[in-house]
């Protein structure tokens, strides 16, 4: 596959079936059970950004940012899908989210990085918290 023409925008609106796509893609969502809600998901974050397939108009990743739009913000939910992996485009993503924050003033910037993509992130300036423990709350099932 040749090298895409990638551009990273950020949108207040986008296809609901890319992005479903794309949550299944990062085996988060097995059915397309919030679909529906995807127009909320992409106005309630504080920037949602998708990577471009320029020749398709077609997402093929994704990230979002949780914040105050203050003093902190995480990264949240960034996926590429996997036949456009390891080319850049992660990187090219990340990149313009952090300076999205930078760029409102925002220079506390975390994540939670999956399994095995530590280097990945640790390349882009992020560090392990070594005092802190990532948690998640777990509704119990009844």
């Amino acid at each position: 596959m040749e090298k895409p023409n990638i551009d990273i925008k950020f949108v207040d609106n986008w296809s609901a079936e890319d992005i479903v796509e794309l949550y299944k893609a990062g085996k988060w969502w097995t059915e397309s059970d919030y679909s529906s809600r995807i127009e909320l998901l992409i106005t309630g974050s504080f920037a949602f950004a998708v990577a471009i397939d320029r020749s398709l108009n077609k997402a093929i990743g994704m990230g979002r940012l949780l914040s105050d739009g203050v003093s902190d913000a995480y990264i949240h939910d960034l996926v590429i899908l996997p036949e456009y992996r390891s080319r850049g485009i992660g990187r090219k993503l990340v990149n313009s989210l952090i300076r999205h924050c930078l760029s409102k003033g925002i220079q506390w910037i975390g994540l939670i990085a999956e399994p095995g993509n530590e280097q990945f992130f640790s390349e882009l300036g992020f560090k392990t918290w070594k005092d802190y423990t990532p948690m998640r709350y777990q509704l119990e099932e009844s």
